[in-house]
């Protein structure tokens, strides 16, 4: 039987102060959900605990950090043994011009954007937890992974299509193998309006006001809601639904027969 995706009974959300994150937490939370949110920022994760109730708590986490997030997965699996859903939500999105390129920035969004998501999701989480009793693990990538139309964020788009490809991959891998067969991998592509963008020449400039075909929030979180009630494995919604189709109308059958042999 495949595995499902709401049978999890406690949750890890990273970048969930605020965004896609803080939606998906709450959401969690109205299913009865014990959920453990993750963020940079104390002030603002002890607003959202506070504001969410009994069945939530908050850890402070750079995800750039790398050399802290073994220890940090340590003392979560310790103090909350019924975490076996992670949410691997937090990214940076940053203008990068390729004339005049901050080595730095573009090391710093690498770390936050890939090597956190797999440190905490490999080197954490299963190979301590989730292996053992089986789980879900959400990855959210991008509309911009599938279709990195914008010429400003060239880093930001290559972590979401890695994220992308690294999703399939971590489905594939477990879903042969015995040990993984009970971990429900999803992938989450989102064209919503959000804060990410904060640091752009127009931070607005993802919202509705400004794009249209952008989803708000709310809307976005009622075909996730649905997606996840219905168990699917690639959540898309708005504007990516066309897009992430035309992807794997292209490459998804010859993905197929080379994952089967």
């Amino acid at each position: 039987m495949a595995p499902k995706t709401l049978v999890f009974k406690g949750a890890l959300v990273t970048g969930s102060g605020g965004g896609i994150g803080f939606a998906m937490f709450k959401h969690a939370i109205s299913l009865g959900k014990t959920v453990i949110i993750v963020g940079r920022t104390e002030k603002t994760l002890a607003q959202a605990a506070k504001e969410l109730g009994n069945n939530s708590s908050y850890y402070v986490l750079d995800m750039g950090n790398i050399l802290a997030i073994l220890d940090f997965c340590k003392k979560v699996i310790k103090e909350h043994p019924e975490v076996d859903c992670l949410i691997n939500n937090a990214a940076v999105q940053r203008p990068l011009d390729i004339n005049n390129f901050d080595l730095e920035s573009a090391d710093q969004d690498i770390d936050i954007n890939i090597r956190g998501p797999m440190h905490l999701t490999i080197g954490g989480f299963f190979s301590a937890t989730l292996q053992e009793q089986g789980c879900a693990i959400l990855n959210i990538s991008s509309l911009q992974g599938y279709n990195p139309v914008s010429t400003i964020t060239p880093v930001y788009e290559a972590t979401k299509g890695w994220i992308h490809l690294w999703t399939m991959k971590l489905r594939t891998q477990l879903g042969s193998d015995e040990r993984g067969k009970d971990i429900k991998v999803v992938e989450v592509a989102p064209p919503v309006a959000t804060n990410l963008y904060r640091e752009g020449e127009d931070p607005d400039g993802n919202k509705k006001e400004k794009n249209p075909n952008t989803l708000e929030l709310p809307e976005f979180m009622e075909f996730v809601a649905k997606s996840w009630e219905s168990d699917k494995d690639k959540i898309r919604a708005g504007m990516s639904v066309g897009v992430v189709d035309k992807w794997y109308e292209a490459f998804g059958e010859d993905y197929e027969k080379a994952a089967s042999g």
